[in-house]
Formats: structure tokens, C-alpha cells, sequence
């Protein structure tokens, strides 16, 4: 697992993150989700609160990448790592009650990426190179 610095984790609270599915026909699915979170020092996570193409392609087996990008900074992060779905355990209680707390609709899962690898999507010579890798 890579650990996120308290630099990544103010980012990812404070900008929107797009995550990237893969179906099984290939077909690439990317889409924003607003309800991003860091759960731990290793792991991003949120609410699939639609059910739609991403749920499904996680559920197949996809791999999930999560980026974002600030412009007014032009810094960013893209994370990859290894996905596990949450429906019935304490992650999920927990964030259902958050959902709730928040007026939003109750989420369907809690995907959760351990994190191994950070890549810098921050404009110039550094973008696209590999942060830290396990």
C-alpha cells in the first residue's frame, strides 16, 4: 500500500474526482463522483450511489482509477490500486448513516481503493510520472 501524504488527502477533499471503470466489452467508463473520500492513510473510497456502468464493471472485475485535477493550481493526482466492494459490513453501516446525516441518497455500495500507486497529474515535466509505487 502506498500512503497518502496530508497533501494528497486535503486534495482529494477539496477537488472533484473522476474515477475510470473498464466493461467487459473493453468499453472505457469514466464519470465524476462528488462523494470522494479518504477513509484511511492507504485508501479512497465512495459512495455508488447509481448502480449504473461503474457498479457493474467493479462487480466484473475492472480495475478502478480515481483522478483529479485542480486548473486554477494545474496540480493533480491519479491513484490506482486494488478495489473491494462493500454492501453489508461496518465500512458500509457507517457510510449509510453519513448519507443519511447528509440528506443524500443511500448508497448501493462502498467501493474502496487500497491505494499503490500515485502518479503526478500536475502540469509540466513531472505529469504522468509515477509518485510512489508498491
Amino acid at each position: 500500500m502506498v500512503a497518502l501524504t496530508d497533501d494528497m488527502k486535503k486534495f482529494v477533499e477539496n477537488n472533484l474526482c473522476w474515477i475510470a471503470t473498464v466493461g467487459k466489452d473493453g468499453q472505457l467508463d469514466l464519470g465524476p463522483k462528488m462523494s470522494m473520500f479518504v477513509l484511511d492513510d492507504s485508501h479512497l473510497a465512495y459512495h455508488e450511489r447509481t448502480a449504473g456502468q461503474h457498479y457493474e464493471n467493479l462487480k466484473n472485475g475492472s480495475p478502478l482509477v480515481v483522478a483529479g485535477a485542480n486548473l486554477a493550481e494545474k496540480k493533480g493526482y491519479r491513484f490506482r490500486g486494488n478495489v473491494t466492494l462493500h454492501t453489508d459490513d461496518a465500512i458500509y453501516e457507517a457510510r449509510v448513516k453519513v448519507a443519511e446525516q447528509e440528506g443524500t441518497k443511500k448508497p448501493a455500495c462502498v467501493p474502496v481503493l487500497e491505494i499503490t500507486e500515485v502518479q503526478d497529474l500536475s502540469a509540466g515535466a513531472k505529469a504522468g510520472t509515477t509518485i510512489e509505487k508498491n
